[in-house]
């Protein structure tokens, strides 16, 4: 249950927290519990049901009501599955599903090349596979055939047989291929779940609840939620038919949740409702180690601890999309279907080669958009979206400098790859505030941009190389109240203090009930104050490895990811000896068998 918490009360008040009025990064430190609200809530939590006080303040900061703690520390998917009914179309859909699972009839699934499109791409084959219906996968090559249907691969499925077409995490905007498929005698089904323009394309059923007539309230899950849903009601559909027996027994669909859980965090949706339970159950399923892709992958990655919500995020995830960025894009989804133990090992090998190889090129991609962005700021520095181009950028990368270039200067951020034929192909990021999709999809009805479309978070576009500056502008100009608004009140929001001594094991399993964290649910951030920098160095890929102790003599190890040229990393490598306010993440760190706190450093202060 969600505290109806008012639009002002999130607004960061204007008391600092351990009175950081700036940090290093610049931002003031605020109390996420300084709303007397949610000081009640976390009071009422403590007293009347029993938590303890710290994950009642990480509870109440984010909303959590003392009456649904007790559901949120325990979600249950049948507890919040809605109907899947209530999802337009989604009759219509299940009708040609079971029309075609009765007749056997060939089945093509076209994909994304991205987590949510394997997985999505692999979990409704795997249905109708298990079913006996002959089912191939089609996931584009993100240089020859670009995002989304194309005419060419309506065509070879086509010519291959196929007479039902189910686009997964694409497909609302593909009008003219779909026209095309429809006249090579396909069907088409649209499992989607990016934004929507008002005219739908021509299909049986387009299945998306980010449709603009669509009044389900589900437009958080990503594809693979969506497509998990409709094999709810396909399997409801089939059960009440009598189809499964003895002969056919009746799937699984509990045992595909790892898959609706990978995607979920991968596609950054958020965590929050029926997404939560999708990640706590699917992370379950994951653990037992079932799906032989997946168990794979995690041995490529060495991970040798149960996956959290985080593993899939920053070890899975960009292993498997490494394949759609500077690989075969089909990698991920051959990798989440495959039952072959050899198969899965090779495949999640590659994968993992193929990741090693698109960090190389991104670093020193990242690099040159920043020295990019810097001069471009110091000419405009309230410019409020920024937009980077390069001929020499591969076109699979472009999504992560956009990333980088976001989380460096705080404010949406565009990466283009130049193409020799003059058009620019790019993807974006966001901040929370700043619709990027629904501002590219206006750019492509404006007329300068060729295509584009995404959600809030995330889009990307082809635009004519000629019209860059032009979409900047519009852009900025289109999302600069947005931007200003979200910068306005920006700051680092943390959940309370600990110290080396009591940031324990213990005291992270105790936070970790509240998660599975994310988009929509920020994982606690906790200030250590006035601990000392016993030691530091860099480690890794510029990440800085630090020693702190506090004034008790207590000690804990901290990192700051990617922060070595920084000014986080740069304040700890500097500040041996020196005494800070340090915010940032607790976590454990698994050694010989050994598990111990670590705080992943986020910002830091002067304490004095």
């Amino acid at each position: 249950m969600i505290a109806p918490v008012s639009a002002a009360s999130v607004i960061p008040q204007p008391r600092a927290f351990l009175d950081v009025t700036a940090s290093v990064l610049g931002r003031p430190w605020r109390d996420r519990c300084a709303e007397p609200a949610l000081q009640a809530y976390a009071a009422t939590m403590t007293q009347a049901y029993g938590l303890p006080d710290l994950l009642a303040r990480v509870l109440a900061g984010r909303g959590i009501l003392p009456a649904g703690a007790e559901a949120h520390l325990r979600p249950r998917l049948r507890d919040l599955m809605p109907d899947p009914d209530c999802l337009l179309d989604m009759e219509a859909a299940v009708d040609r599903l079971a029309e075609a699972v009765r007749r056997s009839e060939s089945v093509a699934v076209f994909g994304d090349y991205d987590v949510d499109g394997a997985a999505s791409a692999a979990l409704l084959a795997g249905y109708l596979r298990s079913l006996g219906v002959p089912t191939r996968i089609h996931i584009p090559d993100r240089i020859t055939e670009g995002y989304g249907p194309n005419e060419a691969a309506m065509r070879s499925l086509a010519g291959e047989g196929a007479s039902l077409l189910v686009t997964v995490d694409c497909g609302t905007a593909g009008h003219e291929p779909l026209a095309l498929a429809r006249t090579l005698g396909l069907d088409v089904i649209v499992l989607d779940h990016h934004g929507a323009p008002e005219v739908l394309p021509p299909a049986r059923a387009v299945v998306n609840p980010n449709r603009l007539d669509d009044l389900s309230g589900l437009g958080h899950l990503c594809a693979a939620g969506v497509v998990f849903l409709t094999l709810v009601a396909l399997n409801r559909r089939l059960r009440r038919d009598g189809l499964f027996g003895l002969s056919r027994p009746e799937p699984a669909l509990a045992d595909s949740l790892d898959l609706v859980a990978l995607a979920t965090v991968a596609d950054v949706v958020p965590l929050v409702g029926l997404n939560r339970a999708f990640v706590v159950q699917g992370l379950a399923v994951m653990r037992a180690r079932g799906r032989r892709g997946l168990a794979a992958l995690l041995d490529a990655a060495s991970l040798e601890e149960p996956p959290e919500a985080w593993h899939l995020g920053y070890l899975v995830g960009p292993r498997i999309n490494a394949g759609g960025r500077i690989g075969d894009a089909s990698l991920g989804a051959r990798l989440l279907t495959t039952d072959d133990p050899a198969e899965a090992a090779r495949i999640a090998a590659e994968l993992d080669r193929l990741n090693r190889e698109r960090q190389a090129i991104e670093a020193e991609a990242v690099a040159a958009a920043e020295a990019e962005m810097d001069h471009a700021l110091s000419l405009d520095p309230d410019r409020p979206v920024l937009v980077a181009a390069s001929p020499d950028w591969h076109p699979g990368i472009v999504g992560l400098i956009a990333a980088r270039l976001k989380e460096r200067f705080g404010r949406p951020a565009f990466a283009f790859a130049l193409r020799p034929d003059r058009k620019a192909v790019g993807s974006g990021r966001s901040i929370l505030g700043a619709d990027l999709g629904r501002a590219v999809r206006a750019c492509v009805e404006a007329g300068l941009a060729l295509k584009g479309g995404g959600h809030a978070m995330a889009a990307g576009a082809t635009i004519l190389t000629a019209d860059l500056a032009r979409f900047q502008a519009f852009l900025s100009e289109t999302l600069a109240e947005a931007v200003h608004d979200a910068r306005a009140v920006e700051a680092l929001l943390l959940d309370g203090t600990v110290s080396a001594g009591g940031a324990t094991a213990e005291t992270v399993r105790l936070i970790q009930r509240a998660g599975p964290f994310g988009q929509g649910a920020p994982e606690p951030v906790f200030a250590l104050p006035r601990h000392r920098v016993v030691d530091a160095g860099i480690v890794g890929n510029g990440h800085v490895r630090a020693r702190l102790r506090s004034r008790d003599g207590q000690a804990i190890g901290a990192i700051a990811f990617r922060a070595a040229q920084g000014p986080v990393g740069q304040a700890v490598l500097n500040g041996i000896g020196r005494e800070f306010h340090l915010a940032g993440t607790l976590s454990c760190d698994r050694w010989r068998g050994a598990e111990r706190a670590q705080l992943r450093i986020c910002d830091l202060a002067p304490s004095e």
